[in-house]
């Protein structure tokens, strides 16, 4: 069995299925910081965690420019690779990043838990915002004609009147709501 990226992918949506604490719901190929990188698969608790994968023939490299956006966005972060990439891992991602192993036997996909996800200290709250359609952000803001205003100054007066857990945990609920809405390009946009 290959530990490529859907296989890993699949064996940790399993995964996080059967945690303890369940997160409420997993995206898979979030796309954030305006767009400028997509994020693997994405655990909605209180706050969004996510999780970048990184098989056997992935190009481990890429992780280090990907990580910019992730950090900018993500409170917690976890890189998910193999025993091949572990030793490059180590030296690439931030210290406050998770990684864990996906590791087989053939047959089952396993993972190993090298080190837990710590609070990133790089989270930009205004980057963090444009993870959000428009209509999401004026969910977040009560200034009179915010509609009129474009993504990039909503997400600016977002950041500017809320503290940063309370923007993730707002941003988190946000990417739940938007499970039961129906995706149009206006809400996205406009």
């Amino acid at each position: 069995m290959d530990l490529n990226d859907a296989t890993i992918r699949e064996a940790l949506l399993r995964k996080l299925e059967r945690q303890k604490s369940r997160p409420r719901a997993v995206l898979q190929e979030l796309h954030v910081h305006n767009g400028k990188a997509i994020a693997d698969v994405v655990a909605l608790h209180s706050e969004a965690h996510c999780y970048e994968i990184k098989g056997e023939t992935d190009r481990i490299e890429r992780v280090t420019a990907q990580g910019v956006y992730y950090n900018a966005v993500f409170r917690r972060i976890t890189l998910v690779t193999t025993e091949c990439n572990l030793k490059r891992a180590r030296k690439l991602v931030p210290r406050f990043w998770g990684i864990i192993v996906a590791i087989t036997d053939g047959i089952v996909v396993r993972f190993r838990h090298i080190r837990a996800a710590r609070l990133n200290p790089n989270f930009e709250k205004q980057s963090a915002a444009l993870t959000l359609w428009k209509s999401e952000m004026l969910e977040l803001v009560s200034e009179p004609g915010a509609e009129r205003k474009s993504r990039r100054l909503l997400a600016q007066l977002i950041a500017e009147t809320q503290r940063e857990l309370e923007l993730s945990m707002s941003i988190c609920d946000q990417l739940f709501a938007r499970q039961s809405r129906p995706q149009t390009f206006a809400s996205m946009t406009m």
